[in-house]
């Protein structure tokens, strides 16, 4: 039942987004092994001629030296350790380098750049041994062992092959100079590792694939914790509704104020209505009072009517006036044209002819100039 609290919901932006800043997300171990393997065999690859080389320089002071086993001192082999390790390090610095990048590589592109400290934080939970033990032996923890045995064998197995198929080579290796001998070993080894890495990369996008279903499935939620995020996202409706109605009414007191005080409305003729006043005297230019579209515009026309203001339709004057001037602002210099002739023909109809001369002449200095 919903109303108990059953997670039938997939998860918001806003949910998945708690849950990143909490460092959980879909992420496959086996994906980032994967590639990690492959960036190591790719240096290995690529260095491969360096190693061989490093290794026949180790076995040659070590073997072909004319120190005999009497002359052998702690000084000496202390030498030869040194080499050894120096020689080592400065060939596989570069292995680490590569691998090291790739590792990052391989999570930024499965989870992108986060950085929480939530996974790390004690928690009791994770201190509980009756937690721990549920963890390793209930039904995830068992099926992951089940599904880790499967594919150990099957690498095993291939792996096996792999070597069978190549004992030719390898009863050869004794007849080798140390540096053919490690170069065919390097050979063999990049060979058995490229093909376990297509059998994991291939197991890895299974699980990768998995493991966002899975995320998506954990983080479902209940139709009431929808419910409640979008009254925090968007406030209360009944409380939305409540502002809404308060603003209408404001406007429409405003309405009521205002558009009795306008010369003229003119109209698109339906979907805009905007209502217009001019005053030589206390204005520059006449103004926008006020202004409304669809319902808003039937209601400017409503209460024009009701009050005797001329209404006039020129559908091309309202849309401009609509979209480019404000309400309560002037009318910019481009309309004085057309907003004069206007009020000139409202004056003649309205047979105005104290107010008509004043204000037909300042309209008209406004429109020379």
């Amino acid at each position: 039942m919903d109303d108990l609290g059953e997670r039938t919901e997939a998860p918001t932006p806003k949910a998945l987004a708690t849950a990143r800043e909490k460092g959980q997300v879909p992420k496959s171990q086996d994906l980032s092994g994967a590639v990690l393997m492959l960036g190591g065999v790719i240096a290995l690859m690529v260095l491969a001629p360096m190693i061989g080389e490093m290794f026949e320089r180790i076995l040659r002071t070590m073997l072909d030296g004319d120190i005999s086993v009497d002359q052998l001192s702690t000084a000496s082999i202390k030498a030869t350790s040194m080499l050894a390790m120096y020689e080592v390090f400065r060939v596989m610095l570069p292995v680490l380098l590569i691998v090291m990048v790739v590792a990052y590589a391989s999570q930024f592109m499965q989870v992108g750049f986060l950085i929480s400290a939530d996974p790390i934080m004690p928690k009791f939970s994770k201190l509980s041994p009756i937690g721990g033990i549920k963890r390793i032996y209930g039904k995830k923890g068992l099926a992951k062992a089940i599904i880790n045995t499967l594919k150990l064998t099957l690498l095993i197995i291939v792996s096996i092959l792999v070597i069978r198929s190549q004992i030719d080579t390898i009863s050869t290796l004794p007849m080798l100079t140390a540096l053919m001998a490690t170069t065919a070993i390097l050979r063999m080894v990049v060979m058995i590792a490229f093909i376990l890495i297509v059998i994991l990369l291939m197991l890895a996008v299974i699980d990768y694939i998995f493991q966002r279903w899975q995320h998506m499935q954990e983080n479902k939620m209940t139709k009431q914790q929808v419910k409640d995020e979008r009254r925090t996202m968007e406030g209360d409706p009944q409380l939305k509704g409540k502002r809404m109605q308060m603003a209408r009414e404001i406007i429409m007191q405003q309405m009521a104020h205002q558009v009795p005080q306008a010369d003229v409305i003119v109209t698109n003729p339906t979907h805009f209505s905007v209502a217009i006043k001019y005053d030589s005297e206390g204005m520059g230019a006449p103004k926008v009072t006020v202004k409304g579209a669809d319902l808003m515009a039937f209601r400017i026309r409503q209460i024009a009517r009701n009050h005797n203001i001329p209404i006039v339709e020129r559908p091309p004057l309202a849309r401009a006036l609509y979209w480019g001037v404000k309400a309560g602002q002037e009318i910019s210099a481009e309309h004085y044209e057309a907003v004069a002739e206007l009020l000139a023909y409202v004056y003649r109809l309205g047979g105005k002819a104290h107010k008509k001369k004043n204000q037909l002449e300042t309209v008209t200095h406004i429109q020379s100039q």
